[in-house]
C-alpha cells in the first residue's frame, strides 16, 4: 500500500461544534461582513468594540465613560451567546492616546476587577471617528 492510501484510511471525520454568530445590527456588521460576537463551542470571540449607538458616539473625548459603554456592550454579546463577564479570560484594548491608559484602566478594574482577565493596552494612531479614544476586543470561555 503507497503512502497516500496509508494516510486516507488514518482519517477520521470530526464533527466540529456549531457556530453561532451574535449580530448587533449594526450597518459597519453588514458593510464589511463581520459578527458582533462568535461562539464556537465554549469560546465567544467578541470583535473589536467602540462606543457607537446607532452611529452615535457616546461621551465624545472621554475615555472611562468610553470604556465602561463599551465593556457593558461586550456583555449584552456575551450575555447573547450565553456567556458572561466572568467567562472573560482576555481582552485587548487599542487607545488613541497613551495618556488615557489610567482612565481607561480605571474602567476595566470597575468590570473586571475581580475577574481579572489577560489584558492588553496598545496605543494605535486613530479609529474610524476622531472622537472615539479606545475600542476593545474580548475572549469569553463558558466553563461546563
Amino acid at each position: 500500500m503507497d503512502k497516500v492510501n496509508l494516510v486516507r484510511l488514518n482519517m477520521v471525520k470530526i464533527k466540529m461544534p456549531e457556530r453561532q454568530n451574535i449580530s448587533s445590527n449594526t450597518i459597519w456588521e453588514e458593510k464589511v461582513g463581520y459578527s458582533r460576537a462568535v461562539r464556537i463551542g465554549n469560546t465567544v470571540e467578541v470583535a473589536g468594540t467602540v462606543a457607537l449607538d446607532g452611529g452615535k458616539v457616546i461621551a465624545p473625548g472621554d475615555p472611562f465613560m468610553q470604556m465602561c459603554f463599551i465593556i457593558e456592550k461586550i456583555e449584552q454579546a456575551l450575555k447573547l451567546a450565553g456567556a458572561s463577564l466572568n467567562d472573560v479570560i482576555r481582552t485587548r484594548m487599542y487607545i488613541t492616546d497613551i495618556g488615557y491608559a489610567e482612565a481607561i484602566g480605571r474602567a476595566h478594574l470597575k468590570y473586571f476587577g475581580s475577574i481579572q482577565p489577560a489584558s492588553t493596552m496598545i496605543q494605535i494612531s486613530g479609529l474610524v471617528d476622531p472622537n472615539l479614544v479606545v475600542e476593545v476586543e474580548a475572549t469569553a470561555m463558558i466553563s461546563s
